[in-house]
């Protein structure tokens, strides 16, 4: 097809190189990183569209970019319902979870673990989010490594490298700020290389009507499918309720997510900051999906990838690129640039939030002696040491499905029972320590089962509904094999399965992978409910700051935005008198010293 002119690594390079220079100026601007609070909340001075546009970023990586329009050509734009599906996600992540989180002016989302019911419930949650970030930013950094190998012939291994380092050199230079404005520049970068493909789409196809056209007849305009039953992969039920699950679990509790919300300067800027973010979300799914149905427009009649043009669905965008811009040099690196700034701002909220979690629920416990000044080097050094880790987990997911369904399945396993835990301590009072503690436990082995079965046995073709692709009107003389040595592994192994299937494989394990959460968030949470009540649940008083109460939901409509903002004033006076007596931290640990008192006194359960 064509390979990198010297414009396309120019523009590739330009990318890679204003990243790290906010990097490098957030690292020394207003006298740099002097605590951890500055190097992992932005010392809490955010504002709220910066904040929103760096949450669309991360939501959007390369996944999302090689992905989603590869799912709109093989499955039709049913994705589009996901529409609704983000509009119901920013709603319970900034009406249930947010204020709670933001009263409590917490660091690590699972802090509130250990206030609301005890320190080793904290400690799973800790441990369950490092694993499953730790394997889902693998999968991220290999993607465009992948899309780039594919494309150029660019070395794979040089490409995770490449992409590692330079996240890890701006995340351990300049804090969440760097990783917050680097997001505002890569969203832009993204939406620029989506454009400019729809843009040449267009061109090529003689008009947007041709685009709709094919793509109606072709079947790929599958918007309305309400069929309830939960095996299918998407219909209208499963991606609004099963959708809405697995997203919140990444919006409304997760580290990487929340940590960038509790870090504006206002709780107004921090709900602000949902709401625009789900305005980027929805023009990213646009995107995509103008992208997606291109690409069957320009196609329908030679399918690339049945012509074994490529050896991935992933891997057709990038051969679109090549195809429409072959006369344009510095498209094709536009595009693998935006590719690419999916990447680096998923890796890098991921990088802060890994560090931001260890230093906060491992390191400041322990080491209650450590000055704000160790304690902002340590975070520096956890955010070095992840980016390592980040990309020897790349090397893992080389071996790993699918890239969407992938990366979506572990959210959905590990998100699910997590969602559970934290729904339960925000909106049921009587639940307590031992009922929290054995929900998530068969939370997590329900989902795991189910999950890894379906990873075992895959649901058959009629219940994924592929859509019909054609290779009619291929000249297939033309074929400079493109087929690299990243063919999908795992399905290889399984291939070769016995043909018998046991029952469980076409019943349960074929539940769709949207679903997964759902299980786990719901057994979680009933499990957790039943347990705390026959263990007396129901003696225990439970500070009503831990949980969401009426004045929550009323304070959207009496205060205004300059009270939101008195508010959090007042409660940073208070904890600045807390320092002049001599705390290590003043943003919380007088509240933890607090609660740990009274819970000794109402039942004990805070060990």
């Amino acid at each position: 097809m064509g390979r990198f002119s010297v414009w396309d690594y120019v523009v590739f390079a330009a990318m890679l190189l204003v990243s790290a220079a906010i990097g490098i100026y957030y690292a020394f601007a207003g006298g740099g990183q002097k605590t951890s609070k500055d190097f992992l909340m932005g010392g809490r001075s955010m504002s709220a569209l910066p904040v929103a546009l760096s949450l669309t970023a991360s939501f959007m990586s390369a996944v999302t970019v090689l992905g989603t329009p590869a799912e709109i050509y093989r499955y039709g734009a049913i994705f589009c319902i996901f529409a609704i599906t983000y509009a119901l996600v920013v709603l319970c992540s900034a009406e249930i979870f947010l204020p709670v989180f933001y009263r409590l002016g917490i660091t690590s989302t699972y802090e509130y673990l250990e206030l609301r019911f005890n320190k080793y419930l904290r400690l799973c949650g800790t441990v369950l989010f490092i694993i499953q970030t730790t394997l889902y930013t693998g999968i991220v950094i290999y993607a465009p490594a992948l899309a780039l190998n594919q494309v150029t012939g660019f070395d794979l291994w040089g490409a995770v490298v490449a992409t590692g380092v330079v996240c890890t050199f701006y995340c351990t230079l300049g804090g969440l700020k760097a990783v917050v404005w680097t997001d505002v520049f890569q969203v832009g970068i993204m939406v620029a290389g989506f454009s400019s493909v729809i843009i040449r789409a267009v061109v090529v196809q003689e008009g947007i009507e041709h685009i709709v056209n094919d793509s109606y007849h072709g079947g790929r305009l599958n918007f309305w499918d309400f069929n309830p039953n939960p095996l299918q992969r998407h219909t209208f039920w499963t991606i609004v309720i099963g959708g809405t699950f697995t997203w919140t679990g990444i919006y409304g509790v997760n580290q990487s997510q929340v940590q960038r919300y509790i870090a504006c300067k206002s709780r107004f800027h921090a709900k602000m900051s949902l709401y625009i973010n789900l305005v980027g979300l929805w023009a990213i799914l646009v995107c995509a999906t103008l992208c997606g149905l291109s690409l069957y427009s320009i196609y329908k009649d030679c399918d690339p990838w049945s012509a074994k043009q490529v050896s991935a669905l992933d891997q057709l965008m990038p051969y679109l690129v090549l195809d429409i811009f072959k006369d344009f040099p510095g498209m094709p690196g536009l595009f693998v640039a935006s590719a690419y700034s999916g990447t680096l701002s998923t890796v890098s909220s991921s990088i802060n939030a890994l560090a931001a979690v260890t230093v906060e629920d491992l390191v400041r416990p322990h080491f209650r002696s450590l000055s704000e000044k160790k304690l902002s080097w340590i975070s520096m050094g956890m955010s070095l040491f992840y980016g390592g880790v980040c990309i020897a987990m790349a090397a893992l997911a080389s071996l790993m499905g699918a890239l969407l369904q992938a990366a979506l399945s572990i959210f959905g396993m590990v998100g699910g029972p997590l969602l559970g835990l934290f729904a339960l301590g925000i909106l049921c009072s009587f639940a307590n320590g031992i009922g929290a503690f054995v929900g998530l436990i068969t939370g997590f082995a329900v989902s795991l089962w189910v999950g890894i079965g379906s990873q075992i046995y895959p649901p058959l073709p009629e219940r994924t509904l592929p859509l019909p692709l054609s290779t009619d009107g291929c000249n297939i003389s033309i074929s400079s094999n493109l087929t690299t040595s990243t063919a999908n592994p795992l399905t290889t192994i399984f291939s070769t399965q016995a043909p018998e299937r046991p029952v469980l494989a076409d019943r349960w394990y074929s539940l769709s992978y949207l679903y997964f959460s759902t299980l786990g968030t719901l057994i979680t949470i009933v499990v957790g409910m039943i347990i705390s009540l026959l263990t007396g649940g129901l003696k225990q008083n439970t500070d009503r700051k831990f949980l969401l109460t009426k004045e929550d939901f009323l304070s959207n409509f009496s205060r205004s935005k300059s009270d939101t903002a008195e508010k959090v004033v007042v409660l940073s006076w208070k904890t600045s008198t807390n320092a002049a007596e001599g705390t290590d931290n003043p943003a919380f640990s007088h509240i933890e010293m607090d609660v740990a008192s009274d819970k000794n006194k109402v039942n004990g359960l805070h060990i």
